[in-house]
């Protein structure tokens, strides 16, 4: 079964008391995700300003001295390209569709200074960021056809403009921690394997199916969203290896559940599709897996009670 067995919840809602529900659950990452969307940068320029606050200093402390390593997962490239340099530099940011620089989101892949630029700050955000883990996962923006369109990176897929980025990410990140390793999230319009350009040696496969239909089981041959988020699992598997690959997946994802709206709704937890995806997921060879857990803070327990992370974590480790 998998190595790591995590689960990925706010900033904001990290309490201690996750400390004993991750615990409880078998698990051993806790992973903390600054919002998302399109405002994702902002949110995660205040994960950087909490991070070395006391409080969270010792949460991370007792977090390692109950064995559970603790790990960022974000939206990061408006952070790591911001877009105060646009008017001096535009030929850094995407181009789109009717041939115009934008500072919208993401950038040009194929402007070396860009990518230079991205790997120093990438560099930055480690050191800002730094939980002791090997493991980094700082992803493009949330967003969905806002690849650039420039001459040169038209002939890219996002796939390959995603991974030429994260290339460039990781040889920041070597700078600070030799030893790095950054995964390649396949999520979104990212969801197809690269065909143009190679990973480098450390970068490993994140699969995040957002657009799946999470009461079906993931590998139902009649569901067609399922059908449609599975088509190149096994491609990108050998294209990144099976070597440190996590599942990235929905199971107790309250924040999706409630339409990323608060008050959070009831979470039920789907305990015979979540055993499904294990089995399926397990079969395929992936390490590590975890799903978001957003929205089970404070606030959905004053509401409902205990969310159902310990029977996650038991149907995650093999438990009938």
């Amino acid at each position: 079964m998998f190595a790591r067995r995590g689960i990925l919840i706010h900033p904001e809602e990290f309490e201690e008391s996750w400390l004993d529900r991750v615990s409880d659950a078998g698990l051993n990452t806790l992973g903390l995700h600054p919002v998302g969307g399109r405002n994702a940068h902002v949110s995660l320029e205040e994960a950087v300003a909490a991070h070395p606050l006391p409080r969270f200093r010792l949460l991370r402390q007792r977090a390692a001295e109950r064995g559970i390593q603790m790990e960022y997962e974000a939206h990061a490239m408006r952070w790591l390209l911001p877009r105060s340099v646009f008017r001096e530099n535009p030929e850094w940011f995407r181009m789109n569709e009717a041939g115009e620089r934008t500072d919208d989101f993401n950038f040009c892949v194929s402007n070396s200074d860009a990518l230079s630029y991205v790997a120093e700050r990438t560099q930055l955000l480690a050191r800002l960021l730094d939980t002791g883990s090997d493991r980094y996962f700082f992803w493009l923006d949330d967003v969905s056809g806002f690849s650039c369109r420039c001459p040169e990176c038209r002939r890219l897929s996002p796939s390959d403009q995603q991974l030429r980025a994260v290339n460039a990410m990781l040889t920041g990140l070597r700078r600070y921690h030799p030893n790095a390793r950054l995964c390649y999230i396949a999520y979104g319009d990212a969801m197809d394997c690269p065909t143009r350009v190679e990973p480098l040696d450390g970068v490993f496969l994140e699969y995040a199916p957002i657009h799946r239909d999470s009461f079906a089981p993931l590998s139902d041959p009649d569901n067609e969203k399922n059908r449609r988020e599975t088509r190149s699992i096994r491609e990108l598997l050998s294209f990144f290896g099976r070597a440190n690959s996590q599942v990235l997946e929905y199971w107790v994802d309250n924040s999706r559940f409630s339409g990323w709206k608060k008050p959070p709704k009831r979470l039920v937890l789907a305990e015979e599709v979540m055993k499904r995806d294990v089995e399926f997921y397990d079969s395929l060879g992936f390490e590590s897996a975890a799903s978001f857990g957003c929205y089970l803070g404070e606030d959905y327990r004053a509401l409902w009670g205990e969310p159902p992370v310990k029977r996650y974590g038991e149907i995650l480790g093999g438990l009938s």
